[in-house]
């Protein structure tokens, strides 16, 4: 009786806490909050713009566009909170928008993290979590996270292997028994695939171009394996050359080229995965294949360089972009059940 009453007066929170986007998902109701981890500031006071609501999308837009009195930052790079001061205020933006209600209670949250993050870097996000309003904090190992919210069988005893690319980092982790055996983290993922568009076209077009446009241009031409019609669109910049405004046609292919390397990190974090497994573990994963969450799964023909390179099936979660997200709203419903294999905090 008093956990349903403390559900209707204060639901609990999942927070997937990613380096370009957060998402939240309160207890019983799924995901109600999906927002770009940007916070717009006052150069000199550091002060939130509108009374601390520059935030998420808002702040998203000025990326770029900010004269010298504003600017929009990420709180977060690589997986990792970089200023703690902002995140803060973004959390507690984040979790005063997703609550509608909490009467003066503190909400119990469930946030999603790198595996690879050190102790120091976990006590940052207790931190800021609780001075942003939470009460009791737990952290998930983001590929746990991921393969709870895909539906994998992880309580059983065999070998799930889950690749989620977010924006700062990959996680792949094999999970059973509802625990992970083996992981990796690697700090290339979503960003590092538009930093080499960027880098790409200094180089081979000397047109100077933003992350946000490498973003758009990953979205609309990326693939990591050849496309059955090969597309191209048009890019602006500025020429390095001339300093004045210029376009250039780009095709899926040089994109692709632009991709490899990065690709090739991910593809070979994997392997690792895989080679460090016992045979047996090997024999499961060899037979349920790989699922690919995060935003970076949505890049064409992914699954199909995954397979082709590791010579086993490949397959992306549905809506890869929310699979964290929805494996911490599965633990708060569930929390009795999973709370002695998340991190409480008790020995930082």
């Amino acid at each position: 009786m008093f956990q349903r009453l403390r559900r209707w007066f204060c639901p609990d929170i999942g927070i997937d806490l990613g380096t370009a986007n957060t998402l939240v998902a309160l207890q019983g109701e799924g995901i109600v909050l999906e927002e770009p981890s940007v916070v717009a500031l006052e150069k000199g006071t550091r002060r939130v713009l509108g009374n601390g609501t520059a935030v998420g999308k808002v702040a998203k837009q000025m990326l770029g566009r900010t004269p010298d009195s504003i600017t929009a930052v990420r709180p977060l790079q690589d997986g990792v909170i970089t200023d703690f001061e902002l995140c803060e205020a973004m959390l507690r933006y984040f979790i005063r928008k997703a609550m509608r209600r909490s009467h003066g209670l503190r909400p119990r949250v469930v946030i999603a993290v790198p595996g690879g993050i050190t102790p120091v870097e976990k006590r940052a996000v207790f931190n800021s979590a609780e001075r942003a309003g939470a009460g009791r904090v737990y952290l998930i190992e983001e590929a746990k996270a991921a393969g709870i919210g895909a539906g994998l069988p992880i309580a059983e005893p065999l070998a799930n292997l889950v690749c989620d690319i977010g924006g700062g980092t990959t996680e792949v982790a094999v999970l059973s028994l509802a625990d992970v055996v083996v992981s990796r983290s690697i700090r290339v993922a979503g960003d590092e695939l538009d930093d080499a568009i960027v880098e790409y076209m200094k180089q081979q077009f000397s047109l100077r171009i933003g992350r946000q446009a490498a973003e758009r241009i990953k979205i609309e031409l990326g693939s990591a394996a050849p496309l059955d019609q090969e597309l191209t669109a048009e890019v602006r910049g500025l020429d390095l050359i001339s300093g004045t405004p210029r376009k250039a046609i780009v095709t899926s292919e040089e994109i692709r080229e632009a991709l490899y390397e990065p690709l090739q990190a991910i593809l070979n974090c994997v392997r690792t995965v895989i080679e460090q497994c016992d045979p047996e573990l090997v024999g499961d994963v060899v037979d349920h294949g790989i699922v690919l969450t995060g935003g970076g799964a949505l890049l064409r023909g992914l699954d199909r360089m995954m397979s082709e390179h590791l010579g086993i099936p490949a397959r992306v979660a549905e809506d890869p972009l929310t699979t964290v997200a929805r494996g911490t709203a599965i633990c708060l419903d569930h929390l009795a059940d999973w709370r002695d294999s998340l991190d409480s905090g008790a020995d930082l």
